[in-house]
Order: structure tokens, then sequence, then C-alpha cells
């Protein structure tokens, strides 16, 4: 057993240091998991634009991650840009892996001991486009996430995304936050936070958390100016702390909180979007 839980990322590289890779290691970290990194595309990009997105090829990504599941213990998934349709559907059919070696691992424990080979859960951050509105793979990117939307225990969209892949499966982008949540709920997202960072007519930012059982929302004052890898951080650090055993709704405080907190006290390495003091 490892020292830390581990969470397996899959996200694209960002050589700004903002978003991605890094900031999912970074978050992950500050919450006192471990972070095990699979690149599912490269990109060109600054604290501003994404230039170009160059996805790795699906086989290059199974291998990264299925050598890594056969050594070290899996606590919980973050995925964030698959790169392309195919990647996306590489890290569905790892998921589907990983929870039949948990449900084998159980099958074989004593009944007091099931519980420690629960499933991981998966925590689906779905980036349709950058915060300036580029392109972050090759396909359609709501058609390419579809097989991973069923598999994920949580689904953190910002207000747009989640119009847009309620919308796609509705046939209509219209509704409310909860409307597209619930929309997203009936296509097998176990727990759905849709984020408010993109509603600016507010003096406050309102997530909204719609899950089997419940509903909740959360108010953050709305911080001036914008930041770089904002959604990664959430998605990132609320995965940790799945992974350290949390229950969802102590852990999307708790990952709200370290993120409000991580974009007040951001930085700039150049003008335009802020980094998020991880």
């Amino acid at each position: 057993m490892s020292d830390r839980p581990c969470v397996l990322v899959f996200s694209g590289a960002d050589p700004s240091g903002g978003a991605g890779m890094a900031a999912d290691i970074q978050a992950i970290t500050a919450m006192g998991a471990h972070a095990l990194p699979v690149l599912t595309a490269i990109t060109v990009q600054d604290n501003n634009r994404v230039h170009a997105v160059m996805p790795v090829a699906p086989e290059v990504l199974l291998q990264q991650a299925r050598t890594l599941m056969a050594q070290v213990p899996v606590a919980a998934v973050k995925i964030g840009i698959p790169g392309s349709a195919e990647n996306a559907q590489a890290i569905a059919q790892l998921i589907g892996e990983l929870c039949a070696t948990h449900h084998q691992a159980a099958g074989a424990a004593p009944s007091w001991a099931q519980k420690l080979y629960r499933e991981p859960p998966v925590v689906l951050d779905p980036v349709l486009r950058s915060g300036n509105g580029d392109a972050l793979g090759r396909d359609d990117a709501v058609r390419a996430l579809a097989p991973l939307l069923p598999l994920a225990t949580l689904i953190t969209p910002n207000g747009p995304e989640a119009a847009s892949l309620a919308g796609r499966a509705a046939g209509a982008a219209h509704g409310n936050a909860m409307a597209h949540a619930h929309v997203l709920r009936a296509l097998g997202c176990r727990n759905v936070l849709v984020t408010g960072g993109h509603d600016e007519d507010s003096d406050l930012v309102i997530n909204r958390w719609l899950g089997p059982d419940r509903q909740q929302n959360w108010s953050w004052p709305r911080l001036p100016g914008s930041f770089h890898g904002s959604g990664c951080t959430l998605a990132a650090a609320v995965a940790a702390l799945l992974a350290l055993g949390e229950g969802m709704a102590q852990a999307l405080t708790k990952a709200q909180g370290y993120t409000q907190r991580a974009l007040a006290g951001s930085y700039a390495i150049a003008p335009g979007q802020r980094i998020p003091q991880r």
C-alpha cells in the first residue's frame, strides 16, 4: 500500500504551468494525495490562448496508464481533456479495467475488508474550450466526452459547458443550471457540480450541486480578474479529497474553499489571466 492515496490523472500538458496537468499535480499534492499523471495531449499555449493541441496516440495513453495500474493502487481518477475521441474511448476502457480489478479484489477479500476495495471515484472536468474559446481537441468535444459521462462519480462543468452537454443530449440548450444538472444525471453522472464563474452579472459565484439524494448551493465572492486553470484546480482537489476518504459533500466544500483561496492569492506571469496560488 502507498503512504499517500494516489489519483490517476488524465490531462493535457500546459507549458505555461497554469492549467492542465500542472494544475492537477499541484492541487492534488496540496490536498495530501499523490498524482499519477498520464498525458493525453501536448498543447501549445500561454496563460491566455491555446494555439495548438496534439493528442497523444491512444495506444501510448493505454501503455502509460496500464503500467501504473499494474503496480500502484489507484484511489481516485481525475479526467481533464482527452484530446481526441479515441483517447476518451481509451480512458473509458481503462476505467472499466480498473473497476473490474477492484471487484475481483473485493470478491476475494473477507466481508469486513470489502469496503476497502470500493471502485475509485471518477471526477470528470468536461473542458470543452479554453477560457478564451480555443478548441482543446481535434474532435467534437461534446461528442468525445459521451462515453465518459456514465462513468463519472462527479462532473464539474461550468455554466456554458453544462448547457452544451445537456443541450446536445436533450436537443436544446435552454434551461437553468439545475435543469442542465438533471439532464446530466439522467445520462449517468451520479453527481453534478455546475460552477457559476461565467455568470458575470452577479457579485457572487454560485456553485450548484445535484447528487443522487440531495442538492446544495455554495456562494463565493466574485474575485476581480480572470484565472488560468481554476476549473482544473477545483476538480483535482475534489478527486484528491475523495481519494483520502472524504464524503462527497465534505470534499466539495473543502475543495471549493481551497480553490477560492488559491484564486485570491493568484499571481501574474504575463498580462492576462492570473495563475492560482495552489
